[in-house]
């Protein structure tokens, strides 16, 4: 067995999640223009070549009651239903369901099916058809083929052509599993896990740790959903609405009868896994989950018969024929009533999953559930709703939204923002304000603290955060303790008598944004101090960002962009789930950074002096505010040894190894510059007497890139 660096020394920090963003992994051209692609297409014909394959049967993979609407249903559902609210990532975009760990887990297992089904429409479009569009689209084609009126789509997910090794699904090493170290003490999900069983999108259905525990269940299904940003009526919406249709397979026990995973299969398999010896393998004969059975008696139809079954009848568990735990109807009223998946005149009984009749059983789902028992149209517009909101989360604001079925209604979760309608500034008034930013008493420091908590909340995982909107000015981004709320205050107050002098004075429609304005402000401190350093630059601004309002920001969905650290400034919370540099690189990631410009990055912010509270930890120079490449400097010479001045080793103090004296102060995020091979060797190009500008060019570019990562207006 050959070991890797990461085998022999398992605590090394793990640069690799950020080499992604350096490189592209597949063989699309960098100048390929997806969104150009996907808009060529004839998109009515694309859905009609998905519905002439949901319709036409398969020898190979039969389909259940002659229709794919389910099982591609569940396709969609699963490869949105990975998103997860903390870190962003997860969900449809990159088309990840094909590419391990999700195309092995014990959750989707025989959707490697359901995507060779699609191959036929995925090679006749080629790369204007991403997978990661195809797979959510045959999802809503599948829903419209069987009655139901969707709210929307929207193309642009592009593929990935390799897994995402920066998401956490979890710390247990087996599958179906779910340990207590996946749970805070309160039952809640620890950060920035989705899922409460590992290798499953949301939760167990036979019920917690494979048991009927209908408390436990509902309490997990609310944890999970949560996770996506969903409240009660969306979490009902979804498994109701998804459970009408279809069935699962539990034809019998899967341990005895189903071979290994795509991943583990062997190469003759070409891909394929969870190869199965009982009977046929396939169609009644299918094993997927293990449980049996339809929710109801038209499982390729829309309508409420899933709400109706579970109200009107009392359910009990058994174990099904896979050896499952399921439920069945007490009075025997729905055994046998449902159809045979090949031939109708075969019979099977009516089934519920433990998650199902969990939410009968917690009295705030079921309230919801006798809801739209009573009110059939709510039900499907709640539906339709929040099966757009599940395939859609990760994507970002409506600018990114391709195709002839964008809705026009903005959603609250799409972060809306206003448009801008007045006239924008032109490059001689960006001067202009950029001197009278520099003609106030905000320091260089000050600034550049501001710009960037503004624009570091963005995450390129799915597109929320950034500079446009000025969020920074709301609630809950004003009150982080990362983004010293009384400074913050005092910050934004100039800035914005700066906008409002600026504009009182325009003669004509021109106007400028609180957003704009603060972005002008970082890049007018940079290049401030970049002048002191001896060095000319001058950072690209475009301008049009807007400032949205309040009621146009979901508190509660946003304070899960609030960080548990920002190295770039040197602050690290008490609850920080990891170690420094972890969060660090992790941070990086999520604002699409590779190494080098993580490590320009933060070598400038030290310099520039924006940290956390002023403090000196790692400001490595006499000459703060200031861009000089005195923190790789001081950080790699040899005249200073450091000592840690707790247990914790959070904090450490540089110690001139002549006077004994302590010259500087550092924490990890700083002194791992020095003692990790790869950021020593980039670190040490900028330590060198010919490195300070390139240095100074290489944290301009970054800044620059930074502050304008979600102006996908401009795309």
């Amino acid at each position: 067995m050959t070991r890797s660096n990461k085998d022999w020394w398992p605590d090394q920090l793990n640069l690799e999640i950020l080499d992604h963003n350096a490189q592209n992994a597949g063989p699309v051209d960098e100048e390929f223009d997806y969104a150009e692609a996907f808009q060529s297409l004839d998109y009515e014909q694309v859905k009609a070549d998905i519905e002439d394959v949901m319709t036409t049967s398969q020898e190979w993979w039969p389909a259940d009651y002659g229709h794919y609407g389910p099982l591609f249903i569940r396709m969609a559902w699963h490869s949105a239903g990975t998103y997860r609210t903390y870190d962003g990532r997860g969900g449809a975009s990159g088309g990840r369901q094909r590419l391990p760990p999700l195309d092995s887990w014990p959750d989707n297992a025989n959707l490697d099916k359901a995507r060779r089904l699609l191959w036929p429409v995925k090679q006749k479009y080629g790369r204007k058809l991403s997978w990661g569009d195809l797979i959510v689209l045959a999802g809503n084609v599948a829903l419209e083929s069987m009655g139901f009126e969707t709210f929307g789509f929207a193309g642009g997910r592009e593929d990935d052509y390799k897994p995402d090794e920066a998401v956490d699904w979890g710390p247990e090493e087996e599958f179906e599993l779910s340990s207590e170290d996946r749970f805070d003490e309160d039952g809640s999900l620890k950060w920035p896990l989705g899922n409460t069983v590992m290798g499953l999108i949301y939760v167990n259905p036979e019920g917690p740790n494979g048991e009927p525990d209908l408390d436990g269940s509902a309490q997990n299904i609310r944890e999970s959903f949560s996770q996506m940003a969903m409240n009660d009526e969306e979490t009902v919406a979804l498994i109701a609405g998804g459970h009408t249709f279809g069935k699962v397979h539990g034809a019998d026990d899967p341990d005895e009868h189903v071979g290994p995973e795509p991943a583990a299969a062997p190469m003759e398999d070409q891909g394929f896994g969870w190869e199965s010896d009982f009977g046929e393998g396939k169609g009644p004969d299918a094993i997927t989950s293990g449980i049996e059975g339809p929710w109801n008696t038209t499982p390729t139809q829309w309508d409420t018969s899933y709400v109706d079954n579970l109200l009107n009848h009392e359910w009990e568990p058994e174990k099904g024929p896979g050896g499952a735990w399921q439920w069945t109807t007490k009075d025997g009223e729905l055994d046998d009533a449902a159809p045979g998946v090949q031939d109708p005149s075969d019979t099977e009984d009516v089934m519920m999953l433990t998650t199902d009749v969990a939410l009968k059983h917690d009295p705030d789902f079921r309230a919801v559930l006798e809801r739209f028992q009573e009110n059939p149209m709510e039900f499907g517009i709640s539906f339709a709703k929040a099966w757009y909101k599940l395939i859609h989360r990760d994507m970002g604001p409506p600018e990114r939204f391709l195709g002839p079925e964008v809705p026009d209604e903005e959603m609250l979760w799409q972060d809306p923002l206003p448009d801008a309608d007045y006239d924008l500034i032109d490059d001689e008034d960006a001067a202009e304000l950029k001197s009278e930013i520099l003609a106030t008493d905000l320091s260089v420091s000050q600034l550049v603290k501001t710009a960037w908590a503004s624009a570091s909340t963005y995450r390129d995982s799915d597109k929320r955060g950034g500079a446009n909107g000025a969020r920074i000015r709301l609630e809950p981004q004003r009150s982080w303790e990362v983004n010293e709320p009384a400074e913050l205050e005092t910050v934004l107050e100039t800035l914005e008598d700066v906008q409002a002098e600026f504009n009182a004075a325009q003669s004509d429609d021109t106007k400028v944004s609180l957003a704009d304005v603060i972005v002008l402000g970082g890049n007018a401190a940079v290049e401030q101090a970049a002048a002191d350093a001896g060095y000319d630059v001058e950072i690209a601004f475009d301008p049009g960002r807007t400032d949205a309002s309040q009621e146009q920001t979901d508190e509660e969905s946003f304070e899960a962009l609030k960080p548990h650290a920002d190295g770039f400034r040197n602050y690290i919370s008490d609850d920080a789930p990891r170690r420094a540099e972890d969060l660090l690189v992790d941070n990086s990631d999520l604002l699409n950074l590779s190494v080098s410009e993580m490590t320009a990055l933060l070598g400038g912010m030290r310099a520039l002096g924006a940290t956390y509270q002023d403090t000196d930890r790692g400001v490595l120079t006499d000459e703060p505010e200031t861009l000089t490449n005195d923190f790789f400097v001081n950080m790699l010479t040899m005249d200073t040894e450091w000592e840690p001045v707790s247990e914790s080793r959070q904090v450490f103090e540089g110690i001139d190894r002549e006077t004994g004296e302590v010259e500087w102060e550092a924490t990890r995020f700083d002194l791992v510059f020095g003692s990790n091979s790869r950021l020593r060797t980039i670190s040490e190009v900028y330590a060198a007497e010919d490195g300070e500008e390139q240095f100074v060019e290489d944290f301009v570019d970054t800044w620059e890139k930074v502050m304008r990562l979600d102006r996908f207006d401009l795309e």
